[in-house]
């Protein structure tokens, strides 16, 4: 049976990362075999764990999956795992609803029969955080609250005043606590914490990461309150296939510093069901992998790198080509920003893109387009027929010059007064929703399906 730890906060900003990426490192370096997830829909922090543990990280969202497929995944992860640790998102109760636990970081938790770690912040409080901690214990009776730790204490003496009262007032242990130190803090900028996949996280962090973990946090104690975990079986019917299936279809998958949006079970699921997932760069390569079947371009942070994408004359034509040969092209955030007429840069500057779609992005004016959408399709795309709906993502500040008619959307909102959403046009699909294979039956395979079809098209 693997053991599991929920590590979750009392609110965004208490340091949940930075803990979670820090206690999956030293247990690592230990030298046990730790499998990273993340609750929610969130891709940045996942690659933080994927540097930790060595093996990729993986969404559990409540909210996005099916609760069966939720642990489906979970299992078929964890299983050779010696040890489960999955972060939180937002607050520990936060979720999609502001009634219930739909989408939440608890929901998760008492899905998956794990014992939850609470990080709270004692940067300005001293006693006063038990009764913070008292608050969150007592909320959820049916959650399983099994320890703390405290981020942004200011000495052993400030300790002093925070730990016997928590431990007192509430009966759990106090497993350990980190300092204030600047240099354990990531920056962020205007989506949050800085992809890895842009080269910026150095290894010095992480070594000085886990150094202050080992010092201050019982990982011992830690380890112990993940081996009270339960193990709900799985589901035997899956999003997965029952059989291995035989590769019929390569995809090329853009990964590089502007575009790492990528759920690693999405992924995972293609090449389940037959895909050979390719990986190129719009940035560095001149052209499309030869032999593919068709292109996922996920999302990322395109306008960092907008002079860069577009001076790379010899990928836009190859892409240009691609789209008049009908290739099939599935494209989410980023990658619909890519395959506009132009998008701009964060000092304004407009760049020339694949012209794919009639899209001008940009970032003047910029607004925070966030939530969870419910859409229905608006004609036969790569993941869903006309009609079908699925749940998806939306996370962006880049706005549109021109939105989305409903004769060319991809996508109504179903939870939006059915807004009409993203792109279609011929072999091109575009838009802002990110959508987890998992989410519904069928996604994965009808992809590979048409990029199967199309095979030596291009």
């Amino acid at each position: 049976m693997t053991s599991a730890v929920v590590i979750a906060g009392v609110r965004s900003g208490v340091g949940k990362t930075t803990i979670a990426s820090g206690v999956m490192g030293a247990l690592a370096r230990r030298g046990m075999r730790v499998q990273p997830f993340k609750a929610g829909p969130d891709y940045i922090d996942p690659s933080y764990h994927t540097i930790a543990c060595g093996v990729p990280s993986r969404n559990l969202d409540t909210w996005l999956l099916p609760h069966p497929v939720v642990s489906e995944l979970f299992h078929r992860a964890a299983g050779a795992a010696d040890i489960a640790v999955v972060e939180g998102v937002m607050g520990v109760f936060d979720g999609h609803s502001s009634l219930d636990e739909d989408g939440s970081t608890a929901e998760l938790a008492k899905l998956l029969d794990a014992p939850v770690i609470l990080i709270a912040d004692a940067g300005k409080v001293a006693r006063s955080v038990a009764a913070e901690v008292l608050g969150y214990q007592q909320f959820d009776p049916d959650l399983r609250v099994a320890g703390v730790i405290l981020n942004g204490v200011g000495s052993e003496r400030h300790l002093e005043f925070c730990q016997p009262q928590i431990e007192a007032t509430t009966g759990l242990p106090v497993v350990g606590w980190l300092p204030r130190r600047d240099d354990l803090v990531q920056p962020e900028r205007h989506l949050g914490l800085i992809p890895t996949a842009e080269g910026t996280v150095m290894n010095d962090w992480y070594d000085a990461l886990n150094a202050q973990i080992e010092q201050t946090i019982d990982l011992d104690a830690i380890a112990r309150i993940a081996a009270t975990a339960g193990r709900p079986r799985a589901t035997a019917e899956g999003v997965f296939p029952a059989t291995p299936q035989a590769a019929r279809a390569a995809i090329a998958v853009a990964q590089d510093r502007a575009f790492s949006f990528y759920y690693q079970d999405s992924l995972d699921l293609l090449a389940a069901w037959g895909a050979e997932i390719v990986p190129f760069s719009p940035l560095d390569d001149e052209s499309l992998p030869d032999g593919v079947g068709g292109v996922y371009l996920g999302g990322g942070f395109p306008e960092l790198f907008a002079a860069d994408l577009s001076g790379n004359a010899g990928m836009l034509e190859s892409m240009r080509r691609a789209v008049a040969r009908g290739l099939p092209i599935y494209a989410e955030c980023g990658g619909l920003m890519y395959l506009g007429r132009s998008l701009s840069d964060l000092d304004g500057q407009q760049y020339p893109m694949v012209g794919a779609i009639p899209v001008v992005s940009s970032m003047e004016g910029r607004r925070l387009h966030l939530g969870y959408r419910e859409v229905s399709a608006c004609g036969d795309g790569p993941l869903l027929t006309a009609g079908q709906q699925v749940r998806g993502h939306e996370f962006h500040w880049s706005v549109l010059q021109d939105p989305p008619d409903a004769a060319s959307a991809a996508y109504q909102v179903v939870n939006q007064d059915g807004r009409p959403e993203g792109f279609r046009a011929g072999s091109v699909w575009a838009s802002y929703i990110h959508v987890h294979l998992g989410s519904r039956p069928g996604l994965a395979k009808r992809f590979v399906d048409i990029c199967a079809a199309a095979k030596g098209g291009f």
